[in-house]
This record gives structure tokens, sequence and C-alpha cells, in this order.
């Protein structure tokens, strides 16, 4: 093993994708970005897609980029739940439809309502989220159940890119997990579920591991781009498993907040929890890298922001942080609601409407509304946390904070505020350096608190102390 490894990462998330080049050297990292381009999904009469074909165009123009360099290892992380079906001929069948398409609009119920939340809970110990991979195939089985006939192949979005990369049908562990059809206990398919539910499973491929299997590029690749002995390897491909990858943690006692279009507000544990008290409070067993179990809880997340910033005509994010530094505090709202989860529509109008709703007082300014979605998200991530040691047993004695909301500094003070802990903020590009790194670990043969070790060279994360906790 040479002393520099260089690692290409490709993370998509919900909004836009990046490349970049990461080169592991003896004294730290070095972070290249190389592509980024947007990810704008496509409203059809048939739903929304994500536009998969633009997606794959960008990322073989950011490997162009990158042609005849020496490349040691490539790997995708994507968002979580959303899948393909192919065909015998390996061809899409319909397309990969977005998570916040409402074809699976009350599935989700009807599901707790005859099969038993409970019942589902204890087989899986995933969150009730109606975009779930479950409900998105239910809503196939009832709308076109042709598809499901057809189909030979079911693979996550990373797996698809993947598959695209190296002609191999495999699915990565973590975001297999987050299908809601991956038993808990025995981290197979859960083919007894599906069929419970009259699913299928013929198209559910091997499972493979982050970090721990190489495939060839496929041959034409090889040659396009001057890449002649480059390895695809998987890292975690849910994107908040390579996340927590790089979160620069010690010991046991730490929680961290995946910050993005999504946060996920969560601590790294070796079993699942599957209390009556992790269901009641819905908390999720994602699985994370080298077999840990990611014990988390979603919570709506900077979209709501993004949205806000859409509706203003796309302001300048440190402008919008400026005004609501200067605006008066207003009511708080519950950023969980079902209502704030859709697109296309005026999502400061959705926020005034739930405070008149709720009795409180209304936000009215640009100013005022971005204080008020970012107080509400820090309030929200105190239950979070305050639920999360009640279920673990955990005393938790730091938060970290990864992710683009990691420079977001009055949400990082008033997060330390509202949970009563020290906040290290850093780094904000986590999903792409957890990438690179679970790259390494195969590459380089480390293991997971190596590759954090590796991490912390580089990593001063800023630090936020909590004030007096917020009544």
């Amino acid at each position: 093993m040479s002393a520099e490894t260089r690692h290409v990462a490709i993370d998509l998330g919900a909004s836009s994708g990046k490349i970049a080049l990461v080169t592991v050297r003896p004294d730290g990292l070095e972070v290249q970005e190389i592509h980024r381009f947007d990810n704008i999904p496509v409203e059809t009469p048939q739903g929304l897609y994500w536009n998969m074909l633009s997606l794959w165009k960008d990322i073989v123009a950011g490997l162009r980029k990158l042609s005849g360099q020496n490349i040691h290892s490539i790997g995708v992380d994507t968002w979580a739940v959303d899948f393909a079906l192919l065909d015998e001929h390996d061809l899409l069948l319909d397309g990969v439809h977005h998570y916040r398409d409402p074809r699976t609009n009350g599935i989700m119920e009807r599901v707790q309502d005859e099969y038993g939340s409970w019942k589902v809970y204890q087989r899986n110990g995933i969150q009730f989220l109606p975009f779930n991979t479950l409900y998105q195939l239910l809503s196939v089985k009832q709308d076109h159940p042709q598809l499901l006939t057809q189909a030979r192949t079911l693979l996550m979005v990373p797996d698809l890119l993947h598959f695209w990369l190296t002609g191999v049908k495999k699915t990565e562990r973590t975001n297999a997990s987050t299908t809601q059809f991956l038993h808990a206990s025995t981290g197979q398919w859960d083919t007894l579920l599906l069929e419970d539910l009259g699913l299928p499973h013929h198209f559910l491929p091997q499972i493979t591991e982050g970090g721990e299997g190489a495939f060839p590029l496929r041959e034409d690749l090889q040659q396009e781009l001057n890449f002649p002995s480059v390895k695809v390897v998987p890292p975690g491909t849910h994107d908040t498993a390579s996340a927590v990858v790089a979160v620069p943690a010690e010991g046991e006692n730490w929680a961290y907040i995946s910050s993005g279009t999504w946060s996920l507000v969560g601590t790294e544990l070796e079993h699942p929890v599957l209390t009556e008290e992790a269901f009641e409070r819905n908390f999720t067993n994602e699985l994370g890298v080298s077999g840990t179990v990611r014990y988390l809880k979603n919570v709506m997340g900077l979209w709501i922001l993004q949205e806000c910033r859409r509706s203003w005509g796309h302001a300048d994010y440190l402008e919008l942080y400026r005004e609501a530094d200067e605006a008066r505090d207003t009511s708080l709202f519950d950023v969980d609601d079902r209502r704030f989860l859709a697109p296309g529509l005026d999502m400061p109008a959705r926020i005034q409407t739930w405070c008149k709703e709720h009795g409180g007082e209304v936000p009215t300014t640009r100013g005022e509304v971005v204080r008020a979605v970012l107080r509400s998200l820090a309030r929200q991530y105190g239950q979070v946390i305050k639920d999360l040691q009640s279920t673990t047993g955990k005393t938790l004695q730091q938060l970290h904070i990864v992710g683009g909301g990691a420079h977001i500094e009055p949400l990082c003070q008033w997060t330390a505020n509202e949970t009563g802990l020290t906040v290290l903020a850093g780094p904000t590009d986590g999903t792409l350096l957890g990438n690179a790194l679970t790259q390494a670990m195969f590459v380089r043969g480390w293991s997971l608190s190596e590759a954090r070790e590796k991490l912390k060279q580089n990593i001063k994360p800023r630090v936020f102390t909590p004030a007096v906790l917020q009544v």
C-alpha cells in the first residue's frame, strides 16, 4: 500500500450532487471538489420523479475531469428509501419516484391499522414515515401491479448507480435497512413480512457491506475514463451512514445531527433498540458502517428553510441569517407537521397558517420566519435528544453537528441551549468525507475507529456551549 491513496466520493443530495477527490496521506486528508451539479426532480402527469439520466450524465462528466489520474476507488452515496425496478433486460421500468410524491398517501396508515404498527416495528425497528420503501412498493401494487410482475431486480438509488458503473447488481446494507423490510434480528430481507402484505420478493438482490468489498469498473468506462485499475467500493451508501463515519467523536456518550435537507438526530449503538418506548417515540434502527446501528429520528430539517428561500426568489442565506439575528421572537411551530413535507406551495404561508391555528404570534417578516424556523428546529432537536437518552439509557455529553447546518451559527447555539449539551459543529462536508473514508477503510485495511482518527487530524469543530435553557 502506497503512503497516499486517492478516493472519488460521489454524494447525491436531495437538491444537488457533488463529486470530490479525497487524498489520504500520512499527515491528513486533502479534499478537492471536482464537479457540482443540481438535482432537480421532474413533475410529470404520472408523478414526481428523480431525473436519474441527468444525474448519471453529471457523474460521468465529473469522472471525466479525473481521466487518467491515479485513482484507487470510487463510491456513491445518496438519500434513502427510493428505488428502481429493472426488467429482464436491466432496463428501467417506470422510473425512480421521488419520496415526496403523493402516491403513498394513506398507505402507511392502512398497514398500521390492518397489520399492526407494533408487529411491524418488532420485525425491523424502523421509524414510520409515509414514504418508506415498503409503502412505495405497496403503492406500485395498488396502481401498477404489472410492474412488480415484470421486475427482475430492485435496486436502491445508489445501488443503481453502482450497477451502471460496474454491472454488478447488489444492495448495500445501510440503504437496505431504510426500506422497512430488512429484518432487525437476521439482517436479511424480511420475505415473510412482504408475503404477509401481498408483495413479491423475487427481485431483491444479495446484500453487501459498505466498505467491505470492491468491484471492477465496467470495461467500456475503464477505456473511456482511462481508469485501467480503479475499483468501485460502495461506502455507506445511505448518505447519513457516510456522514456518521465522519463524526469526529470519542468514547460512547455522544450524539449527532446530520443536518441537511433532513436532520437525522441520533447516536451510534452496537445493537438495535426494539422496545415499546422506542416504538412509541418513533425511533429508527438503521444500520451503519462496520456493523453499527444508527439509532435516530428524522426531523424535517433545512428543507423548510430551503423552501422559504425559494419562495423569496432564492435570497442570499447570509442575508437571511442576518435578518433572523435582528428579528424579534415569534411563535415556534412543529417542524414535523405533515403539511411541511410537500414541495410546491408557499412555505412561509404554511408556517404562518400553523401559528394562527395554534394561537401563536405569527412571524411576518423574512427575518422573523427564518428565526422561527431555526429556533423550532432547535427545539425539536432538544426533544429528540431527551427521548434518545430516555430510550437508550445513555447520558450524553456532546452533540456533533455535521453537514450543511454546521455552518449556521444561530442554529448551533440554539441547539446547544435546547439540548443542554456542548455542540461541536463540523465538518460541513461530512458525507463526502465519510464516503471517502469508508472507501479508504477497504483499500487501506482500516477499522472505523482508525478512519475517525485520521479525520481528527483535519477537523477542528467549532464549539458552542449551552446558555440558559429555554423554556
